[in-house]
């Protein structure tokens, strides 16, 4: 099975699309079962190392299989690195801003806004965790925003989940610099309110999953920040998937498959 096949093969139509901001990319993807709701949220973030050439097309496929399973899906895109706007802070503003959205939204949509889990793969598992951490955030900080979204949890599918880590293994040829407009020596203030890791505990649910054989991010990412929490008694439970990959996670053709559905169905 090509683990390609999620980026080569067009996605399900959503039901809708709709702007949360003014720029192109500010938009998110609804899907939603069949009946009048209001049904669970599964809010989800596409990976591509936060960069300009994946959009979140290959995200289609997932979305479309958890709604034929019951959950509404709100398919976040964002302006992303070789973008107006994109990288640090334009695309935590646009994800928080896509999530927010979501509480306008929710009662005409038919949306259940208290059961809302945050999904997120690679450098979406990143945002994803961080929609997760944000509320750590203190009005004196960049990013900070009052009555953010309340989730009942997150799912980070080998997930960026500490950008100082990232940026120290050189993931993506140095996409986290990049991203983040600096080293964490040279900006470290933003290190400080934009990885999850450095807002930990996220005293909320957290499931991190993970494929043993995963050459773009590798699995101590996640097993840091797992142990970490575990430190400082978070929720957080970390899945390795002995013997897959980085995206065998988001195809929902694949056998590991059924453990992110199970992980989004525990956090109900």
């Amino acid at each position: 099975m090509s683990s390609m096949w999620v980026l080569e093969t067009p996605q399900p139509p959503p039901d809708a699309r709709i702007a949360y901001g003014e720029a192109p990319q500010q938009f998110t993807e609804l899907r939603k079962p069949k009946g009048k709701g209001p049904h669970p949220v599964v809010l989800f973030v596409h990976g591509g190392f936060w960069r300009a050439e994946y959009g979140l097309e290959h995200a289609g496929h997932l979305c479309a299989d958890l709604t034929k399973r019951g959950f509404a899906t709100w398919s976040v895109e964002y302006r992303r690195v070789g973008q107006d706007g994109g990288g640090f802070p334009g695309t935590f503003e646009d994800v928080a801003s896509a999530a927010d959205h979501l509480v306008d939204a929710a009662p005409s949509l038919g949306l259940d806004l208290s059961n809302v889990v945050a999904m997120g793969h690679s450098a979406g598992g990143h945002l994803a965790m961080w929609l997760a951490a944000r509320h750590r955030l203190t009005p004196k900080q960049p990013l900070y925003r009052d009555a953010p979204l309340k989730l009942k949890g997150v799912v980070s599918l080998a997930g960026v989940v500490d950008l100082a880590q990232g940026a120290a293994l050189d993931l993506g040829n140095g996409i986290v610099k990049t991203f983040m407009g600096g080293t964490p020596e040279q900006v470290p203030e933003r290190y400080a309110v934009a990885s999850p890791a450095a807002l930990q505990p996220l005293k909320l649910p957290q499931v991190l999953i993970h494929g043993t054989e995963d050459d773009t991010v590798p699995l101590k990412v996640s097993e840091g920040f797992h142990a970490r929490g575990v430190q400082q008694k978070d929720p957080v439970h970390l899945v390795p998937l002995k013997g897959a990959g980085h995206f065998e996670l988001i195809d929902p053709r694949s056998k590991e498959w059924p453990r992110v559905v199970q992980a989004v169905r525990t956090l109900r």
